[in-house]
């Protein structure tokens, strides 16, 4: 499965953006896709998932509310609708494909990694 998210951006507080993760490949190979982000001198921290064959999606705390996930499976695209953005959501944000094992908040166990892309909340 190969992966690629764009859409990244400057943003002022309380603004939205709308990222893309694009896919392509075996993605029957793929139960889980999740959004990571990972702000300069952090780790890289999980921002929310969808399961792949029911569409249910999850979130961390910090963006619940603001944050939603979407998969559109005519574009072959999932989406990250980000609205009431905030200065702390500043990061390079990855989409990733659950490997299966462990704990799906773990970004160690996601691979095919997509080119991150930045997003920047400053006024």
């Amino acid at each position: 499965v190969q992966l690629q998210a764009s859409g990244g951006g400057l943003v002022e507080p309380g603004g939205s953006l709308r990222l893309s993760c694009g896919y392509s490949g075996r993605t029957s190979a793929i139960s889980v896709l999740g959004w990571f982000r990972q702000a300069p001198g952090k780790e890289r921290e999980y921002v929310g998932a969808i399961a792949w064959s029911t569409g249910v999606t999850e979130y961390r705390d910090s963006v619940k509310g603001r944050f939603s996930i979407s998969r559109d499976g005519v574009k072959d695209t999932v989406y990250l609708q980000m609205n009431q953005l905030k200065p702390e959501d500043t990061a390079v944000y990855f989409c990733g494909v659950f490997r299966g094992h462990g704990s799906y908040y773990s970004g160690d166990n996601y691979g095919n990694w997509g080119q991150g892309t930045q997003v920047t909340v400053s006024s």
